[in-house]
């Protein structure tokens, strides 16, 4: 039977691809492909836990190479396979895959995790708009959304396209608002569903930290993805973590995880910047009343409890909710606003814990600071 042109075309834009060790693409027993259905090519690459990491500038250049065939509709370039976690993932002692991005981000001075015990509590939002608070400031910020299954990076930035390649086969991350952003989710078609064990999820996250061009910054903020599993300790002891925000709303329900993920972050000895208290009260758009849909002042309170700065509270608006989905940063889009200036006090909070550790910015211009 005659072979589909898609295919061959496919084949012929992989032709020059080569693994890590010399050998061609499409020669090697653990590649999978390419295959067409529905109009679509895929490609997958079996690996493991350890060496998926220095395949991941390859895996996009295949990919962007299918994207390129005539005639289909799409691409996509999977890494599989699996790798127990490593025996000693639990104790701050990173393990040799974790140790990597330590090194990868040695031109970054601060990393900073923004984690919640659980997911709905505006953690991605709270991410976002604390590293503009951060470039308002001055400094050079970057934003990784390690969310692997739920990336919100894109729609919150307005992010479109696909990250270039740049020198030394790493990914140039893409840039919106003055920060340096990468995300799965800018990596896949936006209704992919990220079907992965923890292994491979460990190992993308270190892909987006190790392969990725981060270049130079002050801090390098990590939206967190919600829990205390193997993701998170992979980060925690992967990055030299400068420091964790923990992000919360009022409610009980949402500190009882909120204090999981303090005890799991001091567990591998990173410090707790602080606690913010998200969707403090709903402003109503009407008459401006305040609302206390989860309660007032439980996030405050248990702060104080638990011995950590208390960074403050962020209201529920109608602003906020529309400027997130229209990819419009309320920092960035209202600097000077009430929401814009409660998250740039925040970050200045944030940065005074991180200049206690005896860092300073490099070129930040702090005036008002």
């Amino acid at each position: 039977m005659r072979d589909d042109p898609i295919l061959t075309a496919a084949r012929q834009a992989l032709a020059g691809l080569a693994l890590p060790g010399g050998a061609p693409l499409l020669d090697a027993p653990e590649v999978s492909g390419p295959v067409l259905a529905g109009g679509r090519l895929s490609l997958s690459i079996t690996t493991t836990a350890d060496a998926a990491p220095g395949l991941a500038a390859l895996r996009a250049e295949a990919e962007t190479a299918l994207r390129g065939v005539p005639g289909a509709s799409g691409a996509v370039v999977t890494l599989t396979g699996e790798k127990p976690a490593p025996p000693n993932l639990s104790r701050p002692a990173a393990s040799k895959p974790a140790a990597a991005p330590a090194r990868t981000l040695a031109g970054v001075r601060h990393v900073v995790a923004v984690a919640s015990g659980k997911g709905g509590v505006g953690k991605s939002t709270t991410a976002v708009n604390l590293a503009l608070g951060l470039r308002a400031l001055g400094l050079r910020v970057g934003i990784l959304d390690a969310d692997i299954h739920g990336p919100s990076l894109p729609t919150l930035l307005g992010l479109h396209g696909r990250p270039r390649m740049g020198k030394d086969r790493k990914l140039l991350p893409m840039q919106s608002n003055g920060l340096a952003a990468m995300s799965m989710g800018l990596m896949v078609d936006a209704e992919t569903a990220m079907v992965w064990r923890g292994p491979m999820v460990m190992s993308a996250i270190t892909q987006m930290i190790s392969d990725v061009d981060w270049g130079t910054l002050d801090v390098l903020v990590v939206d967190m993805p919600p829990g205390t599993g193997d993701a998170q300790l992979a980060i925690s002891q992967g990055t030299n973590l400068s420091g964790a925000v923990i992000v919360s709303t009022p409610q009980d329900l949402a500190l009882i995880d909120a204090r999981r993920g303090i005890t799991m972050f001091r567990k591998v000895d990173v410090p707790i910047l602080g606690l913010i208290e998200n969707m403090a009260h709903f402003i109503c758009p009407d008459c401006g009343s305040e609302h206390a849909i989860f309660g007032t002042g439980g996030a405050a309170a248990e702060a104080k409890r638990l011995g950590v700065p208390y960074l403050g509270a962020v209201p529920l608006t109608m602003e906020l909710r529309a400027a997130s989905d229209a990819g419009r940063p309320i920092t960035a889009r209202e600097p000077d606003g009430t929401l814009g200036r409660i998250y740039t006090d925040i970050a200045r909070e944030v940065w005074t814990g991180l200049d206690a550790q005896g860092a300073t910015p490099r070129h930040a211009n702090m005036q008002g600071a």
